[in-house]
């Protein structure tokens, strides 16, 4: 164990970046109680919404980590034909921005304390990947839903689009509109990992089952400590995670824009203007007929990010 991680305690949201054994197998680890409780500010969703949406940021923020070129995002879309509709999670590095079609989903608990995220999600449909490696075209990949649970199709996602065994365990823990903890954690055993470590990792798995309840007890550096005791645990980097929308009105041009100009000159003729609201965070954006009687006469193109 590495003395930093150690000696260091870090409250609050945050990633640690860690590997075992001399570099046999990638942990990452994360709170993102914060974030997720942005998200609920931003949307007002229900604690089941809550649960699932958060399960699917935190994954999200994990995975954007991973990602180290500059302006490289990751974007997780799960359709599970539920009442939550299609949920959408984008991270650029630990930030993520989110929604769903529907945040407003109420279900009986499974059980005392268990929201019924799979319920909510749809248990038949698939979970999707698109990463934007800021090449000519971006990774997809696809597989199907084995619970809409979330952080098992994310493991069976990495298995089979990957070919890269991982165990993942994602939580939110949630009274009414208010986030208790949220975090997650990710375990990838790399080439030359041993047999040793793959039954140390299977043994210890149980371990990590209730992470949201975990993160209540101890903070992350002492949960990494006691979970990895004996393999050699190393802390290679710590990032921030967090809420973070990057709408613009230049974006919104751009959206009026694609829809052609034969929809964009009706919208025009209308003459009320219009109002596009940002999914993800959202912002309201109003353009007057004269903003639109500019777009059409300019054929504008978008002025650079904001």
């Amino acid at each position: 164990m590495s003395q930093e991680l150690q000696l260091e305690r870090i409250p609050g949201d945050g990633l640690l970046h860690m590997d075992l054994m001399g570099g046999e197998a990638r942990v990452l680890l994360c709170e993102t109680t914060e974030m997720v409780q942005q998200m609920v500010q931003l949307h007002g969703s229900t604690p089941v919404c809550t649960a699932a949406l958060g399960r699917l940021m935190t994954g999200a923020a994990m995975m954007g980590s991973m990602m180290k070129g500059e302006g490289q995002s990751v974007t997780l879309t799960v359709k599970g034909g539920g009442p939550m509709g299609t949920l959408v999670a984008v991270a650029e590095g630990g930030f993520v921005r989110a929604c769903a079609d529907n945040v407003n989903v109420s279900l009986p608990e499974q059980s005392p304390g268990k929201l019924d995220v799979g319920g909510a999600v749809g248990h038949e449909g698939y979970i999707s990947v698109v990463k934007d490696l800021r090449m000519r075209e971006p990774y997809v990949g696809q597989t199907e839903l084995v619970s809409g649970e979330i952080a098992v199709d994310l493991a069976n996602y990495f298995t089979v689009s990957e070919q890269q065994p991982s165990l993942v365990a994602l939580g939110v823990l949630v009274r009414g509109s208010k986030v208790l903890k949220s975090g997650g954690l990710i375990i990838q055993p790399l080439p030359g990992c041993s047999e040793e470590t793959l039954s140390q990792l299977e043994l210890r798995s149980p371990m990590f089952a209730e992470i949201s309840h975990e993160l209540m007890a101890a903070p992350k550096e002492e949960l990494a400590e006691d979970w990895f005791r004996g393999l050699d645990l190393r802390l290679l980097d710590r990032s921030e995670v967090g809420y973070r929308c990057n709408c613009s009105r230049n974006r919104m041009e751009r959206a009026l824009l694609a829809i052609g100009r034969q929809d964009l000159q009706e919208i025009h003729d209308d003459g009320k203007g219009a109002e596009l609201v940002c999914h993800f965070c959202n912002r309201k954006y109003f353009f007057t007929t004269e903003d639109l009687q500019r777009l059409l006469e300019q054929g504008k193109q978008p002025r650079g990010e904001e």
